[in-house]
């Protein structure tokens, strides 16, 4: 067997013995970013421990996207800017999205979950059409 025609491994050092004293510091620099925005995290999720949050539930999920989709349909105000605005390629592929979802959980869901879906997904597609044409 010629010594091209044989398998082997590949071995990478990925220790930082070869590293130049710049990339070390690159390394060190991201590890630290990293760390502090765990920090910041952790402190924002202290912060807000006491705040009731809603339940979490597949209708309240459904809700979510598509408020996501009727912002980008210009029908809501962004939450974060508070502008109204038109995107509907967004919208589109949220929309997109929920029909893809709503395919993968046909009867696997509970009635009224059944119910919210499907008019969610169609008032979202009537309003995608009247945007678009």
């Amino acid at each position: 067997m010629a010594e091209s025609d044989e398998k082997g491994y590949k071995v990478t050092d990925r220790r930082y013995l070869h590293l130049s004293d710049e990339e070390k510091a690159k390394i060190r620099e991201e590890e630290t970013a990293r760390q502090k925005a765990q920090e910041e995290y952790q402190e924002a999720a202290k912060e807000t421990a006491g705040a009731p949050l809603p339940d979490i539930t597949f209708s309240a999920f459904l809700i979510s996207l598509s408020s996501s989709a009727f912002v980008h349909l210009g029908d809501m105000p962004d939450p974060v800017t508070g502008e109204t605005k038109k995107n509907l390629p967004l919208a589109k592929q949220t929309i997109d999205l929920l029909g893809l979802l709503r395919e993968k959980t046909r009867n696997n869901l509970e009635e009224d979950e059944e119910k919210l879906f499907d008019h969610l997904l169609y008032d979202l597609r009537m309003r995608y059409i009247k945007e678009a044409s």
